[in-house]
């Protein structure tokens, strides 16, 4: 990508923010550059100087830009997993973003759009991984207090609580029902407890 000006990047991230915002309201199917033009009151030549491989590029960063709002909206708790009121804190916010999420997931309408592009495997490899490791470095911390008990594979939990997020985000967005995102991430932190 050409170097931006402090408008040009302005300008490219608010056509980011402008096609999230419509496709995290309306997960229209057969989204198009001119649905996003008009959306974000750009020209087609403003979207292809910013995104010149097109509608792909253009998704991948709404994508990159969503996968962090996912770990953004869990802030402050998911970085200060360092007591248990501040681990009932982070699952309170998980289940709240997902609750209001409902069964719409923009992330995953978003890439179901780009498919499995390599660009599309990055966002989601990157996003799993981040979240993995705060939730590994909160047990850690735990562990070092002395609140967790030392044998307990660290990794290998946080990626059970990533699992059994998103599979609970799967159920939800079947059912419309948290319930069993809530029970995951429970088990998970009755485990720790235990």
């Amino acid at each position: 990508m050409v170097a931006l000006t402090t408008k040009g990047r302005a300008t490219r991230q608010r056509i980011i923010e402008g096609a999230a915002a419509y496709l995290r309201a309306d997960e229209p199917a057969g989204v198009t550059l001119d649905d996003i033009r008009a959306i974000t009151g750009t020209s087609k030549s403003q979207i292809f100087h910013y995104f010149p491989d097109g509608k792909e590029e253009l998704f991948l960063a709404v994508a990159r830009h969503e996968a962090d709002r996912v770990l953004d909206d869990q802030q402050p708790h998911l970085g200060a997993l360092t007591s248990w009121p501040a681990w009932e804190r982070w699952r309170d916010s998980v289940v709240a973003r997902y609750r209001a999420q409902g069964r719409h997931c923009p992330l995953g309408a978003l890439m179901a759009q780009v498919g499995s592009t390599p660009g599309a495997r990055e966002v989601t490899s990157a996003l799993l991984n981040q979240w993995q490791a705060h939730i590994r470095k909160g047990i850690c911390d735990m562990q070092a207090a002395g609140l967790i008990r030392a044998g307990l594979d660290a990794d290998r939990v946080a990626a059970a609580f990533i699992a059994g997020i998103q599979g609970g985000v799967l159920v939800l967005m079947s059912t419309g029902s948290v319930t069993h995102l809530e029970a995951a991430v429970d088990t998970l932190v009755d485990h720790l407890r235990g």
